[in-house]
Formats: C-alpha cells, structure tokens, sequence
C-alpha cells in the first residue's frame, strides 16, 4: 500500500436487497498505525447457522476492533437528521479472525425515527449484506441528538436481540450535545440479559435492577479503536 495509508471509506449507495460489490479487509498493520483500547472514561431475523456454530462454545469474550473513523462516518451521515433533532441507526457488520471480531462495514437500513427513538425498516435487506459479505451482526450504533450518553429501556431492548445472537455484540450511542461524554460503547450485563429476556414491555417504562447488583448495562471491555481497518457503508435508504 503506497504510502503506508491503510485507513479507507467506501461508500455505496443500495437501492437493492442485493448491496453492492466491495470486500470488507484488514489491512497490513503499517508503522505508525495506531490500536487503541476504550476505556470506561472514554466518552428479527437470526444470525446464519455459521454463526451459530461459531458462537455456540462457551468462554471468555472476544476482542472486537472499531475502525478509527467509524463514529466520525456514521456523525457525518446522521448529521441532516441530528439538526432536525431526529435519531438515525446503524447496524456493525464484523469479520472474526484468529478469535478477534473486526468490524468492517456499517449499514444504513430504511429506518423510522422520532427526536427518541429509531425503528428499522425491511431488515432484511440488511441481513441479505450480512450474508453476502460473510459478517457477523456484531451491534449497532445511533444517536441522541438532544439527549445524553445512555442507554433507554428501547435502546436495551434493541441491544438485547443483537447480544443474544452474538454475545460480543456492542452498542454505541453518540451524543454530540452530551459535554461530558460524547459518545459510549455499551453491554448489557449478565444480569441485564436476563432481565431484558423476560422483559415483555414495549416503549419506554422501567426495568428491575438485576438480582445480583450488577447494573443493567456497562461500558464495554476488550474493544478496540484500530486505525488499520477499511470501513465499508452500505446506505439502504
């Protein structure tokens, strides 16, 4: 690679199930890349049989990779709804290599969006991506564009259903009106797990702490920001 440049965005614009031609890599790890760790302070369709084949042993989490300019791309996207105080998602497409999960491609589903929450549409045209390029649901992203950085009882229920199909699922919220914290990668927690399965509220309402003290949700451990991952988008709406 000329010039020792490994950072690159593609952008594709799908107005099809089928999404466009382009492989998601990692790239050589070049001097000077930079792989840094989160730390707490820093601001229904299923997965394929594959995946859970892959996911079905027991053990510690895996390593998951974000690519440096994921957030600063998915900001950029969002930016039309987030000055009309509407919320946007994005669904995180990952490759696992030698036991890490690397994300690789982020999609914009057709999505339905309040100033508080954000619905997606036809869903499987996302997972028909998924497919395709070989990738793990590996979470999501949106923003609170007049909120603070948390997690709403919607957001933990969406969180929910990417973390019992692949348990190192994230969720990253960006608040870009949040001076404290702009942005969060979240987890549920054991506990939070079994409270959202047996949650049958919709909307917004309350949730029981978890039995054994652990709050519902946490900033995530053993996740990355990587300066040398290629960052596909898939723009479905």
């Amino acid at each position: 690679m000329a010039g020792g440049v490994c950072c690159q965005t593609n952008v594709h614009t799908v107005s099809q199930t089928a999404p466009s031609p382009g492989i998601s890599l990692i790239h050589t790890l070049p001097d000077g890349a930079e792989i840094s760790s989160v730390s707490t302070t820093d601001s229904s369709s299923g997965p394929s049989n594959y995946s859970r084949n892959v996911l079905a042993a027991s053990g510690p989490l895996k390593d998951v990779h974000v690519p440096t300019r994921l957030m600063e791309n998915f900001l950029e996207i969002a930016s039309n709804n987030t000055k009309k105080d509407i919320e946007t998602c994005g669904v995180l497409g990952a490759i696992l290599k030698d036991g890490t999960f690397y994300i690789t491609s982020l999609i914009i589903p057709k999505q339905e969006s309040t100033s508080n929450s954000c619905q997606a549409l036809q869903e499987e045209e996302m997972f028909a991506i998924l497919h395709e390029q070989s990738l793990f649901p590996i979470g999501w992203i949106h923003t609170h564009p007049s909120q603070s950085c948390f997690m709403s009882s919607i957001d933990l229920h969406t969180q929910y259903s990417y973390q019992v199909m692949v348990p190192e699922a994230i969720g990253i919220v960006m608040a870009p009106i949040d001076k404290s914290r702009a942005y969060g990668i979240f987890r549920l927690s054991d506990g939070g797990m079994k409270i959202l399965k047996d949650c049958p509220e919709k909307g917004f309402h309350l949730h029981k702490e978890p039995v054994d003290g652990s709050p519902l949700y946490e900033d995530c451990s053993s996740v990355y920001i990587n300066s040398c991952l290629r960052l596909e988008i898939f723009d479905l709406r």
